[in-house]
């Protein structure tokens, strides 16, 4: 059995930023540990010269020597104002750029959004004393060292230290054949039904506009309150199991919003519904929650043409930027065709996206388990917040230039 765990913080343990004495102090110091893992995949990001402009004054990070400096003075191709609590909650991770994006609060002077992901890159870097992604140093092995076969798919019963292997090296798992067609034809009925008693701006579901005109829900959060079937599958050992793979004793959503039902129309042209490249801790907290799991049920198979999951190979363990797949990492996409039963798994820091269908409408269901919390009504607090970030995040993101769909 594997560990997934990539928590390093707790939320007891966050400091006030005094920003001048980071600026000034601790970033330099930082940056004089920490350069030789970040410099290789700056280097390889392309930055540029990069001022954070703040309320205490302007700074300046750039790369010499082989080192990231850090100078007074607004001297950066790009420009990022940030205000005090800004920048505290981007030092602790508990915002990234793509946060401030979807708040309506991301302000470059000068440059753009890419300029301020790339730095976020080096700042995690420095900050976190992990090697910044660069192209080749992500390897894939199965248990016997051979390179592994990404595209492999499980049975049900296959053996749960190869699943628990694949999972860690890759970030993803297909499972093939876990619920029954009769289960998944039930569930489908229900969403049915259940799509009926959700509203617009309701705050418990997700609508889209089609070419054809339609005005349709396409996700119905808390659907277990609709669906014993679905109750009954998220406390079935066939989906339980899924948490038992790792040794990190991760807890399944026993409250709240247990399980959501999504529809995949065809033609969507206006809300979202495809949601596009990006990993679930994008807005930040990777280093407090990561790595979750989050599990789809296939209610419909998927294909090329009926709206299958992509995801990025080896992201979880790669530093790279938390939104927009770039094809300079190296890291190979793949994608996940199921069918009706079948149960796909990824990391909650695997980059992944849906496409949209084409020929046939998709329907599939989302749950997933959570890390174990030191203190469990605030961790439930603070992804309750987070869930209600990330809804916003889907519908504004969504529209920005290059945010593949």
């Amino acid at each position: 059995m594997m560990s997934i765990d990539q928590r390093t913080r707790t939320d007891t343990e966050r400091e006030p930023l005094d920003v001048e004495d980071f600026f000034d102090g601790q970033l330099p110091a930082l940056a004089a540990e920490h350069s030789y893992l970040a410099v290789p995949g700056a280097v390889e990001l392309g930055v540029e010269p990069f001022t954070f402009d703040t309320p205490a004054g302007a700074w300046t990070v750039t790369l010499a020597d082989e080192r990231v400096l850090v100078e007074r003075g607004s001297q950066g191709t790009a420009v990022q104002r940030l205000d005090a609590n800004e920048l505290t909650d981007i030092v602790h991770d508990l915002r990234t750029p793509m946060t401030l994006l979807t708040a309506g609060s991301l302000t470059m002077v000068s440059g753009d959004l890419g300029d301020a992901l790339d730095w976020w890159v080096v700042l995690r870097s420095l900050l976190d004393g992990r090697a910044a992604h660069t192209r080749g140093s992500v390897e894939f092995h199965d248990r016997d060292g051979a390179p592994l076969d990404l595209h492999r798919s499980f049975g049900p019963d296959d053996d749960p230290a190869e699943l628990a292997h694949f999972l860690a090296e890759a970030g993803y798992l297909h499972v093939r054949d876990v619920f029954t067609e009769e289960e998944m034809a039930e569930v489908s009925n229900d969403m049915d039904a259940a799509a009926g008693t959700y509203a617009p701006d309701d705050g418990r579901s997700w609508w889209a506009g089609t070419a054809s005109g339609e005005h349709l829900p396409v996700r119905l959060q808390y659907f277990h309150e609709h669906s014993e079937r679905a109750t009954a599958l998220l406390d079935d050992d066939r989906f339980l199991r899924i948490g038992r793979l790792t040794t990190d004793g991760h807890r399944n959503r026993s409250e709240g919003n247990r399980v959501e039902a999504l529809f995949k129309p065809i033609g969507v042209v206006e809300g979202i519904s495809d949601v596009p490249w990006h990993k679930d801790c994008s807005l930040g907290r990777h280093s407090y929650q990561c790595s979750g799991l989050t599990v789809g049920i296939s209610v419909t198979g998927a294909d090329e043409r009926s709206g299958q999951l992509a995801v990025v190979a080896g992201s979880h363990r790669a530093l790279v930027q938390p939104a927009f797949f770039r094809p300079e990492w190296g890291l190979p996409i793949v994608d996940l065709p199921t069918r009706t039963g079948d149960v796909t798994v990824h990391c909650s820091c695997t980059m992944h996206m849906s496409h949209p269908p084409i020929d046939r409408e998709r329907r599939v269901m989302y749950s997933g388990f959570s890390m174990p919390a030191s203190a469990p009504e605030a961790a439930r607090a603070s992804l309750a917040a987070l869930g209600r970030v990330r809804e916003q995040a889907h519908r504004t993101v969504s529209q920005a230039p290059g945010y593949l769909d």
